[in-house]
């Protein structure tokens, strides 16, 4: 039996930035809007891990107390500040070993996946 987990959410220009600051990683794509807006993307995008973090809290609503084993992710599009984002996590496989769940994160104004992976979980025993 699949199942599933789902949020949307909206990030702006501070999370960008907090999560930076927490991070370390303050590449100016995320947190510089002048220079975002000289770049293909033409703002600011969201960072890969920031994303991550919170296909992770969809896993574990599905999965509580598992641990991570394997996580591969691609961002086939730019997720910008202030665009709407509807972040899924679905469970494709179980074996008494571990869980696997399909991740994705859709922009909701065009319908385009920004991010999309998979990662496996040991359930909590």
């Amino acid at each position: 039996m699949s199942r599933r987990a789902t949020l949307d959410k909206t990030f702006t220009q501070a999370d960008f930035d907090a999560f930076a600051a927490l991070s370390g990683d303050d590449n100016p794509i995320h947190v510089d809007p002048d220079f975002s807006a000289r770049t293909r993307f033409g703002r600011t995008v969201a960072h890969g891990a920031l994303l991550c973090s919170v296909l992770r809290g969809l896993v574990e609503e599905i999965v509580p107390g598992g641990r991570q084993i394997r996580q591969s992710t691609m961002y086939p599009a730019p997720s910008p500040a202030g665009e709407a984002l509807r972040f899924e996590a679905e469970t494709t496989s179980e074996t008494a070993g571990w869980i696997t769940l399909a991740l994705t994160v859709t922009r909701l104004a065009d319908g385009e996946v920004t991010c999309r992976g998979e990662t496996e979980v040991a359930p909590c025993r």
